[in-house]
């Protein structure tokens, strides 16, 4: 639907995203290190280390020589596998381009948890949505999820530019794209998409990042930011300006509705 390439979006709390940096350091390198051991240790690798949902539900033992870590880590290790260059590719595009500024406004180390839980919130749904599945889950697609949610969520006015169809560029503010890919995943889903791309961990992915961007926020990191990424301006209001009393003497009496200079009743 569209390829994002860049946003106008500036840190303001961090001085370099180390965390969007290293995860995407790690997931080349678990690639190229899956990739050029050869088909039989990539296969292994994506038996030992992705999420099986009937393995971590006890519903199929997994051959010991493919035992390497325990069961529940594959919530997390799945996600630094790709199939291919263009799965790697893509899921490390769309965290270069929004996943600086979530790191910016969550800090390093929350962010990091957020996007370690995105990713286990892919797997979770999935594996819910599958329970006796044998088919091994794989990529970084559910913590990307998030990563898009909480960016939509935080700065859905910064204009960021894009490749429409994979040809058209376009400088459009974020929630354009955003919203359409997600409603896209949303109709996937529900419609029983193909097969071999995991809807429901995507679903896992978006539900987890909306939530615990609201949680995980850095103080004083505005919702909704305008299209500069700030916060909108406060309206300025100006009060109505306050009666001020005569220099000496007594303050000035009413004046009459019959005229100036008109009797005061008395008792």
């Amino acid at each position: 639907m569209f390829i994002p390439l860049y946003d106008t979006n500036r840190l303001r709390h961090i001085r370099l995203q180390y965390v969007t940096i290293g995860l995407i350091v790690a997931n080349v390198l678990v690639y190229l290190a899956t990739t050029l051991g050869g088909e039989n240790f990539t296969n292994a690798a994506v038996l030992g280390l992705g999420f099986i949902p009937s393995v971590v539900h006890d519903k199929v033992e997994l051959s010991p020589e493919f035992v390497v870590i325990p069961e529940s880590l594959s919530y997390l290790t799945y996600s630094f596998l790709h199939a291919d260059i263009f799965h790697l590719g893509g899921n490390m595009l769309f965290l270069w381009v929004f996943g600086d500024n979530v790191e910016d406004a969550l800090g390093h180390v929350r962010y990091l948890i957020f996007y370690l839980a995105c990713a286990a919130a892919g797997a979770f749904v999935q594996g819910l949505v599958g329970w006796d599945s044998q088919v091994p889950l794989i990529g970084a697609s559910g913590a990307i999820a998030g990563v898009v949610a909480a960016y939509l969520i935080l700065y859905p006015r910064v204009k960021v530019w894009v490749l429409a169809f994979a040809r058209i560029p376009l400088r459009i503010p974020a929630f354009i794209p955003l919203i359409l890919w997600i409603l896209f995943q949303l109709v996937m889903f529900a419609a029983g998409g193909e097969d071999q791309i995991s809807w429901a961990c995507h679903i896992g992915g978006i539900i987890a990042g909306s939530i615990l961007v609201l949680v995980l926020r850095s103080r004083g990191v505005p919702l909704l930011a305008g299209a500069d990424g700030e916060p909108d301006p406060t309206p300025n209001i100006q009060q109505p300006p306050l009666p001020v009393e005569p220099a000496g003497g007594d303050p000035a009496q009413p004046v009459s509705q019959w005229g100036r200079g008109a009797a005061t009743p008395r008792d």
